[in-house]
């Protein structure tokens, strides 16, 4: 299974491939001057796409993030355990 840094930089690749060669003339597609203009600022327009997904993302995330009571409960009782183990050894806490 690959991982999201593989799936994005397959992707990323892919892209680029494409757009170098359409910018390029790489293959033997002829394009319009009018459409080499809309594709040669594609990576500012990708960027910006991607900025907004990632923002779109953590927003979400963060918007639907859950709370883990069991988890604070168990993680007080190993600080307090921890704090105890700590004082019997010396240590004091302000």
């Amino acid at each position: 299974m690959a991982t999201k840094l593989v799936q994005w930089l397959t992707v990323f690749f892919l892209v680029a491939s494409i757009w170098s060669a359409l910018l390029f003339d790489l293959i033997p597609i002829r394009l319009d001057d009018t459409l080499k203009e809309v594709i040669w600022p594609f990576p500012a327009y990708f960027l910006v796409v991607f900025g907004c997904f990632s923002l779109g993302t953590i927003g979400y995330r963060v918007a639907t993030f859950n709370d883990c009571e069991d988890a604070v409960v168990s993680l007080k009782e190993e600080l307090e355990e921890a704090r105890k183990d700590l004082a019997s050894k010396g240590f004091t806490f302000s």
